[in-house]
């Protein structure tokens, strides 16, 4: 099933007789290995040599091995150096800070630091509300983890985990202006963890939990979200509920199917599953069978941790008991957040006409791709190199893009519906087949839709803007909200308030919006 990916691509330089036929032989030996040839430079050439820049994508490390050891066999050939192209993409980290204002003279200096900024101390010591418009507050994020469940790696530690916290904090600058910065904390202690996301809390519009292990990270965030005044948001969670939510829409439409009549499997109930469930059930269908490593999730279970009875209590209606084979007979609806190959073409064949498959264990979903295209009217996966790809990238830089914009200090449900169905929409009418139910993340209509949707639903929860604040129209025609005096004259020349049209800021909602409705708790 797999093919080699960028994931795993190398740089070999190579050292070879200058003939004619050395470009072939380089190239063909490269193909006899199983690896793509992505690109051949020239960079040095003589009358008795010639070294050649040879790179290719694999399968894993071992295959870009065997890649490197089938070039360097070949006679008069030597494998000089060999690169691998995603390390040399984290040399150094991927991201940096970067000043907003010029510091070229000392009057810059006096006004950006010292004695100058000592005035805008005052200004946020007598409104402490002011420091959402004039400090970084008001765009940045923190990316917090324990890195106790990274991707498929489980617990690799803090350290370990930065590099993907790294590349969450790219992906929220790239597709939503937001700026994030990651917080890996070495403890595993869920106090240590909530006391020091509260004692950092001050700088930031928002935090985005990540990557720590269930059931901890329900915990975790449900008393971050009763103790803080900005939005608290777990993304293992919530981020893929709202693009599983989202995609499923899209593929009703597709197989002409209402969600109130459709039977839904869920295979996992950790973090991911619990929340899909979760939003599922906000959708109204006519039941959701959750099922995990000990089989079918009921009310008659024993043993059941208190997460766990409570997604009993919250699902099957029938009753059902036994094994995921007997789940899925006659369902509708299959999602997958939980292990490899664990779901066959045979067991495929048992659900409904029209039936649609979520396989998104990474990087090896629960049923291989192509046997469930068998029988299944829509498949979509976690891997990018399948049509829709289910990927948290389509919901999270424009849900926190939505939250900061909105001043949000909470996260409702209707936020997360709203979400789903903004990434729905972004695919029209005559774009939507079986292959095509999800945008793409490169799509940039994506995070300006979301965050619209988000804002929209704040607004609507808080009853309209908030009338301590009061509009003005900044210097690019958007609007953004400011109190009276400095922070309002700071806010009209921020020539980076909604210039990129992702929509306009609101006044900070009130404190009377819905609470986040959690089956994860009693």
């Amino acid at each position: 099933m797999a093919i080699p990916g960028p994931g795993y691509s190398i740089t070999m330089r190579v050292a070879a007789p200058p003939s004619a036929s050395a470009a072939g032989d380089l190239t063909s030996a490269v193909g006899r290995a199983g690896g793509v040839i992505t690109a051949f430079d020239v960079v040095e050439s003589t009358a008795a040599l010639m070294v050649v820049d040879l790179s290719a994508n694999a399968l894993s490390a071992d295959h870009a091995g065997e890649i490197t050891a089938a070039v360097d066999a070949l006679p008069g050939v030597a494998v000089r150096k060999v690169s691998d192209r995603t390390f040399l993409v984290h040399l150094g980290g991927k991201i940096e800070v970067t000043s907003k204002v010029p510091l070229r003279n000392r009057d810059d200096l006096s006004r950006a630091y010292t004695p100058g900024v000592a005035r805008v101390c005052q200004a946020i010591a007598e409104n402490p509300e002011d420091a959402r418009r004039l400090t970084i507050k008001r765009n940045t994020v923190a990316v917090v983890t324990d890195g106790t469940a990274v991707l498929g790696l489980g617990n690799i530690g803090p350290a370990a985990a930065l590099p993907v916290m790294e590349g969450k904090a790219a992906l929220f600058k790239k597709f939503a202006g937001v700026d994030a910065w990651p917080v890996c904390l070495d403890t595993t202690d869920t106090e240590e963890i909530i006391r020091t996301v509260e004692l950092i809390a001050p700088v930031y519009g928002g935090i985005n939990l990540e990557d720590i292990a269930a059931p901890r990270c329900f915990e975790i965030e449900k008393r971050l979200r009763e103790r803080l005044d900005i939005p608290v948001f777990h993304d293992d969670q919530h981020g893929t509920a709202i693009v599983v939510v989202g995609a499923l829409r899209n593929a009703l439409r597709v197989v002409d199917k209402r969600i109130e009549d459709c039977r839904i499997v869920v295979s996992g109930v950790g973090a991911a599953g619990n929340a899909i469930i979760r939003l599922l059930l906000l959708q109204h269908p006519a039941d959701i069978v959750a099922v995990d490593i000990d089989g079918i999730v009921h009310t008659g279970r024993p043993g059941m941790d208190p997460n766990l009875a409570a997604v009993a209590a919250a699902t099957n209606r029938r009753g059902l008991t036994g094994t995921l084979a007997q789940a899925v007979a006659g369902a509708d609806v299959f999602i997958g957040v939980s292990a490899p190959n664990i779901l066959s073409g045979a067991d495929v064949a048992t659900m409904a006409d029209r039936a649609v498959v979520f396989a998104l264990a990474n990087p090896d979903p629960e049923i291989d791709p192509l046997e469930a295209q068998q029988h299944a009217a829509v498949v979509a996966t976690g891997r990018s190199d399948f049509p829709n790809q289910i990927n948290n990238v389509l919901a999270f830089p424009g849900v926190f893009r939505g939250l900061l914009d909105a001043q949000a200090r909470n996260i409702t449900d209707d936020m997360l519906v709203a979400a789903a169905h903004a990434i729905a929409d972004v695919v029209q009418p005559d774009q939507l087949n079986a292959s095509f139910i999800v945008p793409s993340v490169f799509d940039d209509k994506v995070a300006t839709a979301v965050a619209r949707a988000v804002v929209g639903a704040s607004r609507h929860a808080a009853g309209g803007a908030d009338h301590s604040t009061r509009s003005v129209t900044t210097d690019d025609g958007g609007e953004a909200t400011g109190s009276a005096g400095s922070a309002d004259r700071a806010d009209r020349a921020d020539r980076a308030d909604r210039a990129d049209g992702r929509g306009s800021a609101i006044g900070a909602p009130t404190d009377h919006a819905p609470e986040l409705a959690d089956v994860t708790h009693d």
